[in-house]
């Protein structure tokens, strides 16, 4: 088992450790968790979004733009319209289990617990 653990870089010593932080730094910021939420379901254009998140279809690109540089999201043009979408699940797995997390720093007995899915 430790054998495995090394292989895929979960040792205390892996090289991944820095980068991990830098995901978690690109991950300390609600607009981006708010953006990762919204991207669960699928692809959506930076308008949809930005109406999504609350925020400026600008500040949303500015965003995604940093989310595009760590992998986090992938675009895809269709005529003048940019669509995103995650890029793989772990960075929606990271977001769930940080709600997750708080849930249990405010409440008590979780919802998670109970089998009612999140955001319900």
């Amino acid at each position: 088992m430790n054998a495995d653990k090394k292989m895929c870089g979960l040792d205390v010593d892996s090289g991944y450790v820095e980068l991990a932080v830098e995901v978690f730094s690109m991950l300390a910021d609600a607009t981006r968790i708010r953006i990762i939420l919204a991207l669960r379901e699928g692809e959506h254009s930076v308008n949809d979004l930005a109406e999504a998140v609350g925020k400026s279809p600008a500040a949303v690109s500015q965003h995604l733009a940093k989310m595009r540089l760590a992998r986090i999201v992938a675009p895809r043009q269709m005529g003048t319209r940019v669509f995103y979408r995650l890029e793989n699940e772990h960075a929606s797995k990271l977001v769930t289990d940080a709600i997750f997390q708080a849930e249990h720093a405010l409440e008590a007995n979780p919802r998670h617990h109970h089998g009612e899915k999140a955001g319900a």
